[in-house]
């Protein structure tokens, strides 16, 4: 029954994510939120398994979507070399960090994150739809000046800290970082697809060891992630993720755009509830 379960958040995650063009990250946390408190697991450590759970799916579908991306030459391997270092370090050390915050706190920081992405959702429309003019018109990519590779490298530190703390493969944080220096939508999101590979297996690693030393007593888990969410998850999402994208493309784009960040703003606002209650 708990493959079952794992198996259809998975479906939904992986649809979710194709369909929305976001993360699943954004759709696994507060899904098996629900889930394991269903299965009467501590909350002290829901977040947390949660949080760890979702970011060792993303290794299976960040080489999906990585693979893709490089077929079409849109990542960028000296930015990526730059990077990786620091989104690995810094997103093992955010497990850590996040295996000592408490529940509670972490049901705030998350819900202000996806709030914090609703509203960019909504009202960040416009922007991208000149930044993507603005990749048109730039095409030879002569205008990107990006920092040097120390500051390359803490950047990447801070984006991992962060992902680790919100369970995501931190694309939210990447792009915008990327376009900030000129570098073009498609190869800013190729780069941060690429980039989600990194953080992914570091921070699955992190809450693994970090929830092994808190010595949790759930079963089936290795520290805070949960094998059978994994397996579950990860095989579904790989094939509905595809079958998502195609469905977006039937649909009108705005209108998945509001309704998926209304039922963000809903998640969102329930954490915060549960973070303050």
């Amino acid at each position: 029954m708990e493959i079952l379960i794992f198996l259809i958040i998975g479906a939904l995650a992986g649809f979710a994510a194709g369909l929305f063009g976001v993360g699943g990250g954004t759709i696994i946390v507060p899904l098996l939120f629900i889930v394991f408190t269903q299965m009467d697991y501590s909350p002290d450590i829901i977040m947390h398994l949660a949080l760890g759970t979702s970011l060792a799916t993303i290794m299976v579908t960040s080489i999906s979507s990585l693979m893709a991306h490089n077929k079409k030459g849109a990542v960028m391997w000296p930015v990526f070399k730059n990077l990786a270092p620091g989104l690995a370090i810094g997103c093992f050390l955010g497990a850590g960090i996040a295996g000592q915050i408490s529940g509670l706190y972490l049901h705030l920081i998350v819900g202000i994150f996806l709030l914090w992405v609703a509203y960019k959702m909504l009202f960040g429309g416009k922007k991208q739809v000149a930044s993507h003019a603005n990749d048109v018109s730039n095409s030879n990519h002569n205008n990107i000046k990006l920092p040097s590779k120390p500051k390359q490298l803490a950047a990447g530190g801070i984006i991992g800290i962060a992902s680790a703390i919100f369970g995501i493969g931190g694309g939210s944080l990447t792009v915008p970082y990327l376009t900030r220096y000129n570098v073009v939508m498609q190869k800013a999101v190729g780069t941060s697809a690429a980039c989600g590979l990194p953080i992914a297996i570091a921070g699955a690693l992190g809450y693994m060891v970090f929830g092994a030393q808190a010595q949790i007593n759930v079963p089936n888990t290795i520290g805070f992630v949960h094998i059978y969410a994994f397996l579950g998850i990860s095989i579904m999402s790989f094939f509905t993720a595809k079958l998502g994208a195609k469905v977006a493309h039937i649909l009108s784009p705005e209108l998945l755009k509001k309704c998926f960040a209304l039922l963000l703003t809903v998640v969102g606002i329930y954490f915060l509830y549960k973070g303050l209650v």
